[in-house]
Order: structure tokens, then C-alpha cells, then sequence
């Protein structure tokens, strides 16, 4: 077999990457629909809230407005949460959280707490019907949790974010996202856990990564 010329090769890859571009312009001519999506990020890997915020400082630089419910890291510290505060009022956060089950240790106070917070939450979703909408993007992080223990009802939150106003982007975040959840969602991301050092190497939470 003669081997070919870096000319050749080049003319090759050049003719494939041609017919990729005539391929990816066909798929997308037809693609002209635009929507508020329902997003879940789910899964038992690192990184679920981390690409929600990716997509709230998104929105953000693109002049949108985002209002984010946290549904379970309201004590903590987080980088983001101080990132997010210099945007003034372009984005809400509400902190709504008593933190994780394991450190609350009273069922009855969680249950509470996400009450609260899906209450304020269905009030920023419901603020968005009107023209002149406070929110492009809102973000309940970690509801999977509350959800997922049955701190709220399932069939409540579903229905209500199936119908949340037409416009407006909601992300939902939590590993064990509920199949009824998934089934009314527009993307659905399952983060996939391969190696993690908390678990493999002794390695405690650090700022910056986790928080």
C-alpha cells in the first residue's frame, strides 16, 4: 500500500470535514423552533449543580435574568453564591436549605424547609407569566434530594413545572431524579461517577472544587 502524502491526507480529512458541515446544515435547517426548556441534571456523579451554575453564568452573560432556589445547601458557603452576588439584580438567589439529612438529623424541619423553598419557587415561576418577566432562567437546586426522600409530593412539583410558562428555562438538579420527572423534562443529563477522591482517596471537601 503506497503511503500517502501529507497533501493527500490533508485533501482527505479536508473532503470528510465538508460533508460534515453539508450534514450538520441539513439537521439544523429544520430546527427553528425556540422554547423554555426543563432541564434535569442527575446521577450519581460530581458535578450536577456545577453545570447548572455553568448554564446560570451563562444566561447571564447573555443579559438574562436567573432566579435560583437552593433546596439544600443554604448554610453552606459557596464560591458560586459570592461569584453570583456581584451580578446586583440580574439574578435572585434564595437559600432555602437546613443542609443535608445526615446533619439536620429532624425529618419534620426538613420537610418544612422544602415546603419553603418549593413555595418560593412556584412564586418566582409564577412571576414569569407576566410580560415583563423578573426571570429568563431559574435553577431549584437539588430538589432531586427533597423529591427523592418525599418531602414534597412528586405529582405536584411534576404538573406544576409541565406547566410552567412557555418562555422560561428551569433546571432541576439532584442525583435519583424520579422517572415521572425525566418523562416531562426536554434534556435530561446523567452525570456518571468514575473515579472520585473523596471516596478513593481520602480526600476531604476543598473550596473551589466542591464548595
Amino acid at each position: 500500500m503506497t503511503e500517502q502524502t501529507e497533501d493527500e491526507i490533508n485533501a482527505r480529512a479536508n473532503e470528510k470535514a465538508k460533508k460534515r458541515k453539508a450534514a450538520r446544515e441539513k439537521m439544523l435547517a429544520d430546527k427553528t423552533k425556540e422554547k423554555g426548556l426543563l432541564i434535569v441534571h442527575t446521577g450519581k456523579g460530581k458535578g450536577k449543580s456545577t453545570a447548572a451554575f455553568g448554564l446560570v453564568f451563562r444566561a447571564l452573560g447573555n443579559g438574562m435574568k436567573v432566579g435560583i432556589v437552593q433546596f439544600v445547601k443554604g448554610k453552606w458557603e459557596t464560591g458560586e453564591r459570592t461569584a453570583l452576588e456581584k451580578f446586583g439584580d440580574q439574578v435572585t438567589i434564595k437559600a432555602m436549605g437546613e443542609g443535608f439529612t445526615w446533619d439536620t438529623q429532624d425529618r419534620a424541619r426538613d420537610i418544612a424547609a422544602a415546603r419553603g423553598a418549593w413555595e418560593m419557587a412556584q412564586e418566582m415561576i409564577e412571576a414569569c407569566r407576566a410580560a415583563d418577566r423578573p426571570y429568563d432562567m431559574i435553577l431549584l437546586d437539588e430538589i432531586n434530594i427533597v423529591l427523592r426522600y418525599d418531602y414534597l409530593p412528586l405529582a405536584e412539583v411534576v404538573d406544576f413545572l409541565g406547566k410552567r410558562p412557555e418562555m422560561l428555562h428551569v433546571i432541576v438538579t439532584g442525583r435519583n431524579a424520579k422517572p415521572e420527572l425525566i418523562e416531562v423534562a426536554d434534556l435530561v443529563t446523567e452525570m456518571t461517577q468514575v473515579k472520585h477522591p473523596f471516596r478513593e482517596q481520602g480526600v476531604k471537601a476543598q473550596r473551589g472544587i466542591e464548595f
